[in-house]
């Protein structure tokens, strides 16, 4: 769909340069996308995958985020071997609910409960995170929890358009639960792609 270069703006690797490559494609649907012109394929011409690599390795920061719509509906191998040739760490974002293919230095899986994560994927996961949009969200993120690896990172990230409604019952949560940390958005705060 595009790619851009840009700093991470959300869950554990905030704050970092990193190319963008968003993969247009997504039936998981969340109400609150805020990307939801990625969710039909179709209207998004096909890239030349050599090119992408190309241009990502154009950049200083060594790093790059597939992100989507959903990524793992596609087969991967071939763009994360040409990443990782041009030694470009891969973080994938990714609800889990396909089979993943390619290798990734980083998986933050953000579970949906519509779309369901597959089991094997909880065991991949280095960060989980879980986008709070209702207070029984903060129920579901738990039982997630059990889901995953000890060492895995926890995050809850309010969902943008009720962030000031759901702020201060993720900040209780999180003093309760001190395992669990806060992801902002923060590349909305920052007017930044």
């Amino acid at each position: 769909m595009e790619e851009f270069y840009s700093i991470q703006g959300e869950g554990y690797n905030t704050g970092q340069a990193a190319y963008f490559i968003r993969i247009g494609g997504c039936d998981v649907g969340c109400s609150w996308c805020d990307v939801k012109e990625s969710w039909d394929a179709a209207i998004h011409p096909l890239a030349n995958v050599d090119d992408i690599i190309s241009r990502a390795a154009s950049y200083p920061a060594k790093a790059v985020v597939l992100t989507g719509g959903e990524p793992g509906i596609y087969k991967l191998d071939y763009l994360c071997r040409g990443l990782a040739n041009k030694d470009i760490t891969i973080y994938l974002e990714t609800s889990g609910a396909y089979k993943l293919s390619g290798n990734f230095d980083w998986i933050c899986l953000s579970p949906k409960k519509k779309s369901p994560p597959l089991h094997e994927l909880y065991n991949k996961a280095d960060e989980l995170k879980v986008i709070i949009s209702k207070a029984g969200d903060l129920e579901w993120a738990t039982e997630e929890e059990l889901k995953v690896r000890p060492e895995c990172i926890l995050s809850l990230q309010p969902e943008w358009s009720v962030s000031k409604e759901m702020m201060p019952l993720i900040v209780d949560f999180i003093l309760e639960n001190p395992q669990w940390q806060i992801s902002l958005q923060s590349h909305k705060y920052m007017r930044i792609p």
